[in-house]
C-alpha cells in the first residue's frame, strides 16, 4: 500500500468517526418538541401559537397602542412582506417594509371604509427597489361598522394572499368585539353602580341628618362622630374609581351606616358582627353587600313590610353579619328576624319580574353581578318565609384573575 493510499484511508477514517460522534451527539440528547410531529403539525403549532399572541392585545380595542403590539404576529400569520392597520382616519401601525407607502394608505382604502368591500389594487411605487408592488384590504367590521382596515403588500398579486388577508381579517374582527363586550359589560355594571346609589333614598340622609341634629345640643360629641360617619359613609357609596373593592371597606362602610341607624333607632337594633381577619383583604364587586343590609333595614326595621310592623315592640330587630374563611373562598352571611319575604315572590324579583320598579332593586343587581364577575355559581342564595326573616349567603373566591379590590 502507498504512502498515499494510506493517507487517504486515514483522511475517510476521520471522516467516519466524525460524522459517528456528531450523529451520537445528535441521537444522545433529549427530543424537543420540535423534534416530533409533521411538518403540516409544525405548522398548525406554530398558527395557533402566532394567533395566541396576537389577540390580548386587540381585546382593548382598535387603537394605535393594540395594533402596534399585534402587528407583528399578524403579519407572521399572513407571511407578507408589509401590514398596516387603520382606523377610520389613519394608519395606526406599518410593520415590515416599504414605510413610505403609509402615506397613500388612507386615499386607497377610502372606499373600502365608507362601503365596507374588500379591495386589491396596485401600489404603484416608483421605487425599483421596493418590494412592495400589489395589495389586498380588509375592513375590520363590528356590529355591521366599520372600524377601520388590515393591508397587506406582496411583491406581486396572490390569489392565496386575498383569501388569508380575509379569514386573519374576520379573526381580528372577532377580537375587537370581544373587546366591545368587555366595554358593554363595564358600561352596565356602571350603570347599575349607579342604580344602587340612587337607592340611597333622600327619606335616609334626611332622618340621619335629623338624628345627628337632635344630640347636637344633648351630646356634641356624639353628633360629631355620627357627622363624620354619614361624610365618610356617603363619600365611600358615591366613589368613581374601582369597579371592585375589599371586604374589609365594604364592612367598615356597612358599619358606618348602621350606626346612623342605630342613632334613630337606638336599642331597637340589635347588630353581629363576626369577621376572621384572614379574609378582609378578599375583593368583591364594589356596593355588593352594603344593599342586602339596606334591604333588610329597610323591610325589617322600618316597617315597609306588614309582618315587620306585626314583630312585638320589645322584641329588638337583629341583623347577623359574619365573614367566615371557607378554603379557597370568603363566605359572607346576612341574616335578620325581619318579616321575611314569600319566596315566590322572591323568585319573581329574581328573575326581573317585581311589579314595582323598586322593589328588591339590591337583591337583583347584586345577584346579577356577582354571577357576571364569578359565574353562575356564585350567585346569591336566599332563605326566607313570610314572617320567618331572612338569610343571605354568597361565596366569594379568594383570587379570581381580574377581580382587584382598590
Amino acid at each position: 500500500m502507498t504512502g498515499a493510499s494510506v493517507a487517504v484511508l486515514a483522511v475517510l477514517a476521520a471522516l467516519l468517526l466524525g460524522a459517528g460522534f456528531l450523529l451520537g451527539r445528535r441521537t444522545a440528547r433529549p427530543l424537543r418538541p420540535s423534534d416530533v410531529g409533521t411538518p403540516v403539525e409544525h405548522a398548525t403549532f406554530e398558527t395557533l401559537h402566532t394567533a395566541s399572541l396576537a389577540a390580548p392585545p386587540l381585546r382593548a380595542g382598535l387603537t394605535e397602542e393594540s395594533a402596534r403590539r399585534s402587528a407583528r404576529r399578524l403579519r407572521s400569520l399572513l407571511g407578507t412582506d408589509a401590514l398596516c392597520l387603520t382606523d377610520r382616519e389613519r394608519v395606526l401601525v406599518w410593520d415590515g417594509a416599504g414605510h413610505h407607502h403609509g402615506k397613500d394608505v388612507m386615499g386607497q382604502v377610502g372606499e373600502l371604509l365608507e362601503g365596507g368591500r374588500g379591495t386589491a389594487f396596485d401600489s404603484g411605487c416608483a421605487d425599483l427597489d421596493c418590494p412592495l408592488r400589489w395589495a389586498v384590504a380588509v375592513p375590520l367590521t363590528v356590529e355591521n361598522r366599520v372600524l377601520g382596515a388590515l393591508v397587506a403588500y406582496a411583491p406581486r398579486e396572490s390569489a392565496v394572499l386575498a383569501r388569508a388577508a380575509g379569514e386573519v381579517a374576520r379573526w381580528v374582527c372577532v377580537q375587537l368585539e370581544l373587546a366591545e363586550l368587555d366595554r358593554s359589560r363595564t358600561q352596565l355594571i356602571e350603570a347599575e353602580i349607579k342604580a344602587l346609589r340612587a337607592q340611597i333614598s333622600p327619606h335616609f340622609i334626611f332622618n340621619s341628618l335629623a338624628a345627628i341634629a337632635s344630640f347636637v345640643r344633648t351630646d356634641p360629641e356624639q353628633a360629631r362622630e355620627l357627622l363624620l360617619e354619614f361624610a365618610d359613609f356617603t363619600r365611600y357609596s358615591f366613589r368613581r374609581h374601582g369597579e371592585f373593592t375589599t371586604l374589609a371597606d365594604e364592612l367598615h362602610s356597612i358599619d358606618q351606616y348602621l350606626a346612623l341607624v342605630r342613632a334613630r333607632f337606638g336599642k331597637r337594633l340589635s347588630v353581629t358582627l363576626q369577621v376572621a381577619p384572614e379574609v378582609l383583604p378578599v375583593a368583591l364587586p364594589f356596593l355588593c353587600l352594603q344593599p342586602l343590609v339596606e334591604n333588610a333595614v329597610k323591610h325589617g326595621l322600618e316597617g315597609t313590610g306588614t309582618p315587620a310592623r306585626e314583630r312585638p315592640a320589645d322584641t329588638p330587630f337583629r341583623i347577623t353579619i359574619s365573614a367566615l374563611d371557607a378554603g379557597s373562598e370568603a363566605e359572607v352571611v346576612i341574616e335578620d328576624n325581619g318579616g321575611g319575604m314569600d319566596p315566590e315572590r322572591l323568585r319573581r324579583i329574581l328573575r326581573g319580574e317585581a311589579t314595582a320598579p323598586s322593589t328588591g332593586i339590591g337583591l337583583l343587581n347584586v345577584d346579577e353581578r356577582l354571577r357576571q364577575v364569578y359565574g353562575d355559581g356564585y350567585g346569591l342564595v336566599i332563605e326566607t318565609g313570610t314572617g320567618a326573616g331572612m338569610k343571605i349567603t354568597l361565596r366569594l373566591p379568594k383570587y379570581r384573575a381580574g377581580v382587584h379590590g382598590s
